[in-house]
């Protein structure tokens, strides 16, 4: 089953555990939050939307806030002895789509849980003899 949804002005193919960088929507990382404008959703039969499937969502994992990589914007005017310099980083959210919900559902998974660092082992203490 894949949907295309409509977030920041532009649209994407998803399904279930597919990972999206999409811009900066609100959500901390480990929490699920919903989109809701749900364009198309497929699979054995298509359902298309009149803009939007009514009652269709999309339950996505925040994994990480994020900024992307800086990018300059300088202007010269030649012989005005005029420059400008900026900086902008745009920011992000990469999401892990968790499900595909119809007809008004409620997310049923939750976040995955994170993974245990593995334990260190002590290297055993060499016994000094007197």
């Amino acid at each position: 089953m894949f949907a295309v949804i409509k977030t920041g002005g532009k649209q994407y193919r998803v399904a279930a555990d597919d990972v999206l960088k999409i811009e900066k929507v609100k959500g901390e990382p480990g929490e699920i939050i919903q989109l809701g404008d749900v364009l198309v959703v497929g699979g054995d039969n298509v359902t298309l939307g009149a803009p939007t499937v009514a009652g269709a969502s999309v339950a996505a994992e925040v994994i990480e806030q994020g900024r992307g990589p800086k990018v300059i914007a300088f202007k010269k005017r030649r012989r005005k002895n005029s420059r400008r310099k900026r900086g902008h980083r745009q920011e992000f959210t990469l999401l892990r789509v968790t499900e595909i919900l119809t007809d008004g559902a409620s997310p049923t998974k939750g976040p995955r849980p994170k993974r245990e660092p593995k334990p260190k082992v002590e290297a055993p203490a060499a016994e000094t003899a007197a």
